[in-house]
């Protein structure tokens, strides 16, 4: 007798449930507004050791999977290590290189080591900054090939942030797990 069904038969109705091929669970994190940084409802995303080329082959890596999971607009290059944010798109940086310590969430945020291998997702209006980087080079990439704007936390800039940021819809994919969860699992609802 196969052990699924005899533990069926016993009333331990097991079901287990193989992630879908290329599917991982990233880490979540919150961040709120304050004040400056309007941050998002939506969580950020990171993808810890998503991937395993480097270099070249890992930047083009990253922007055929982003492309495939129709996110465009990409670009290679690093982190400003200024706070920003932008209110018109969510942003994806998959980073093939080097290592960096980065600010999430603005002064009142989060400081987070980053490696080659790691991919984040940053919601609309959720600040980032390069505190620093050794050999740093990354791939973004934009939802729907949308394009970008660069708010600093100035108060000047709010509400129109604020309001760009509520009208920015969410993904129809996630940019490495494409219709597998990620977002979409970690943004339904919210």
């Amino acid at each position: 007798m196969e052990r699924k069904t005899f533990l069926s038969l016993i009333g331990l109705g097991l079901v287990f449930h193989k992630p879908a091929e290329g599917s991982m669970m990233p880490e979540k994190m919150f961040f709120k507004d304050d004040g400056l940084i309007p941050n998002s409802r939506y969580p950020l995303l990171l993808y810890r050791k998503a991937f395993k080329e480097r270099g070249d082959q890992g930047a083009d890596w990253l922007q055929k999977k982003f492309e495939e999971n129709n996110w465009g607009n990409s670009w290679r290059n690093g982190i400003f290590d200024f706070h920003h944010y932008h209110s018109i798109s969510h942003e994806v940086l998959g980073i093939y290189s080097g290592e960096a310590m980065v600010h999430l969430g603005g002064e009142k945020g989060q400081r987070v080591n980053i490696a080659a291998g790691d991919i984040i997702v940053i919601p609309a209006g959720v600040g980032h900054k390069n505190l620093g980087s050794v050999e740093l080079g990354v791939v973004g990439a934009y939802p729907d090939g949308l394009t970008w704007d660069m708010n600093y936390g100035k108060p000047e800039e709010r509400p129109r942030a604020d309001n760009n940021i509520a009208a920015v819809p969410v993904p129809s994919r996630d940019p490495l797990n494409g219709k597998n969860g990620g977002l979409l699992a970690a943004w339904a609802d919210i």
